[in-house]
């Protein structure tokens, strides 16, 4: 197994001033960090569980800008919980030494009412070190990873679109 490395995160968040959910993810994968983007592992299934979600016909293109347009187009905000951290690979497993994300950056410019979190240890880790920061709950949904092979696309896209369309009040 890899040995553990201090990353820091790489990358900014995506949100305007018209978000109106946050959502966050733990940290990048290798993947996610070598494209330099959220969810850059092809077999990852946030963007196509996204864009259904969120009523779009198709996932978006595998462009950057398509991406962040999608998001902000439907008053959603994406980041991660930590800044840097000790990781081997992509394992959130192994996550340690945290540093979190300055949530305030988004927070203090974005009407932020809701907080979903994509997988259980973003959900763990939000709960420690933002939800003091931003006094939002946030609803644990399900990963979009593909480690998460009990919940198939559809079911994911679901739960997704359930708690989404919720939060944006749609």
């Amino acid at each position: 197994m890899a040995d553990y490395q201090r990353i820091s995160h790489g990358f900014e968040p995506v949100f305007d001033e018209r978000s109106r959910v946050l959502v966050l993810g733990s940290f990048p994968s290798v993947l996610s960090r070598e494209n330099r983007f959220y969810y850059g592992n092809p077999r990852n299934r946030f963007w196509g569980v996204v864009a259904a979600a969120l009523g779009e016909r198709e996932p978006p293109a595998d462009d950057i800008g398509a991406k962040r347009s999608l998001l902000l187009r439907h008053g959603v905000a994406l980041w991660d919980v930590i800044e840097s951290c000790e990781v081997r690979g992509s394992s959130d497993a192994s996550i340690r030494n945290v540093v979190p994300a300055d949530v305030a950056r988004v927070t203090g410019v974005a009407p932020v009412r809701a907080v979903l979190c994509n997988g259980a240890t973003a959900a763990r880790l939000y709960r420690r070190w933002l939800e003091p920061v931003t006094g939002l709950p946030a609803v644990t949904l399900p990963s979009t990873s593909p480690a998460n092979a009990a919940w198939s696309r559809e079911r994911l896209t679901e739960r997704w679109r359930e708690e989404l369309l919720a939060a944006l009040g749609a």
